[in-house]
């Protein structure tokens, strides 16, 4: 299970991309990702229902691209706006990728740029500059 505050100003492009984060919890273990239940924070006192919405269809969307059944999920009123997914997968027992026993000369795959979270942290808290933005 994984889930986290809007990292994006688009509410579909957001429920993408904490959707895709969840699944990929079970890819990097080498997994095949077969169900999911939403789990959702939401401020529905102070906005619009429309943008709810839209991060679910965003996460359906890419549910139905990795072919995971949407089994349902739970809400919760919150001050503070939170998607995710508690995922299930299968993998063969002999095939389960772990992460450690790393040793000299094995690839290493980043999915995204190294520092990412940290400067995401830094925009929520408004102490990022214009500069570390840009890049």
């Amino acid at each position: 299970m994984d889930f986290f505050t809007p990292i994006v100003d688009d509410p579909y492009t957001f429920g993408q991309i904490a959707a895709a984060n969840s699944l990929s919890d079970v890819y990097a273990k080498g997994g095949r990702p077969v169900t999911a239940l939403n789990i959702i924070c939401f401020p529905s006192d102070k906005m619009d229902m429309s943008i709810l919405h839209d991060i679910l269809l965003g996460g359906l969307d890419k549910m139905k691209e990795a072919g995971v059944l949407l089994l349902g999920g739970h809400s919760v009123a919150d001050d503070e706006m939170k998607y995710g997914l508690s995922v299930t997968g299968v993998i063969h027992p002999d095939r389960v990728v772990r992460n450690r026993g790393a040793r000299p000369g094995d690839r290493l795959i980043l999915t995204k740029p190294l520092g990412t979270g940290i400067v995401n942290t830094a925009l929520k808290a408004k102490m990022a500059g214009p500069g570390l933005v840009e890049k």
